[in-house]
């Protein structure tokens, strides 16, 4: 996820959710309950998601003030973009990966889910004061967050190359994009990532990227599909569902963190030495075991993204040096 900056729901990605409502890209699917759809994902307000029972062995864990209020108050962004966290076709339920997890988190601990949708930098606002109890909403571990917040991973932190569809070439290492023009938004960790793959190149003797940036992605999108780019850099989970709902572009090839040598990951985000912490941490670890965290990441096609356990406060992105 970008690091630097909140993300942004664009013309771009309103114009793609409404097309989800009118035309169905690729064959019937299943939603939740297993009955068929013609959209590649349920966009409804009725989203039957996946839970699992309550282990009274974790929720004996959770703070006494959050199991007596019986909610689970979870931070969510509401500028995020499908498939993270997003609005449903009657423009007030917010679905999205984002929700599931944190619905399937509050199912262990037998509490109810109420989600608070507002800015980003709010759901740090709200951890802060202890107005939310956890953020699940894409934020990526950093050295400089684990300073306040205990994190428990859930996901990959992928950025993804999307090219348009029909693209012979893939992404491995920086190499493949040396002399490409790639569009990427700025003051993000993709920016970082991209940059420091040119400056390889130009280290190894190759050419260096030329990096390209927009104002939207609708202007983006029109300069992939017009040929201007080569691809577009960012995040895994957005990328996927663009180019599945859109039918239009393909993800050619993915970087995991911000460069070299550096792993990202995404994690449920909780006060820093609030009681929350290990129990977010062993939650994740049961819907993982039980194949309930599995169903979840498949319903959004982000299969590819799935850690095989979740680990509180690991290494994270390193402290911008100034």
């Amino acid at each position: 996820m970008s690091i630097l900056t909140r993300p942004k729901l664009t013309a771009c990605t309103l114009a793609i959710a409404a097309a989800l409502t009118l035309s169905a890209c690729g064959g019937p699917s299943k939603d939740a309950s297993g009955s068929a759809s013609k959209e590649p994902f349920n966009t409804g307000p009725h989203q039957n998601r996946y839970a699992a029972p309550k282990v009274d062995s974790i929720a004996a864990e959770v703070p006494a003030a959050i199991r007596s209020r019986g909610t689970l108050e979870i931070g969510n962004s509401k500028g995020s973009t499908a498939p993270l966290t997003f609005f449903a076709t009657d423009n007030k339920t917010l679905i999205g990966v984002e929700t599931d997890m944190a619905y399937a988190i509050a199912s262990v601990f037998g509490l109810k889910a109420h989600y608070n949708p507002v800015s980003f930098e709010q759901v740090f606002v709200g951890l802060d004061s202890g107005k939310y109890d956890v953020g699940v909403t894409n934020i990526t571990v950093t050295e400089l967050r684990k300073q306040k917040y205990d994190m428990a991973t859930y996901r990959k932190d992928a950025q993804a190359f999307e090219a348009k569809k029909g693209a012979t070439w893939r992404v491995t290492g920086p190499k493949d994009v040396a002399g490409r023009t790639i569009a990427v938004p700025t003051g993000t960790s993709e920016e970082k990532a991209l940059l420091d793959w040119s400056a390889q190149n130009v280290k190894a003797g190759r050419k260096a990227v030329n990096v390209k940036y927009y104002q939207d992605e609708s202007a983006c999108y029109l300069a992939l599909q017009s040929g201007q780019i080569d691809a577009y850099l960012h995040p895994n989970p957005e990328a996927q569902y663009h180019a599945r709902t859109s039918g239009q572009t393909q993800v050619v090839g993915d970087i995991i963190g911000a460069g070299k040598g550096l792993e990202g990951l995404i994690a449920a985000t909780t006060k820093k030495d609030n009681g929350l912490g290990k129990p977010l941490n062993d939650a994740i670890n049961y819907l993982i075991k039980k194949g309930v965290y599995g169903k979840i990441l498949a319903r959004w096609d982000l299969t590819s993204d799935a850690v095989s356990t979740s680990r509180l406060n690991p290494p994270g992105l390193p402290i911008e040096k100034k």
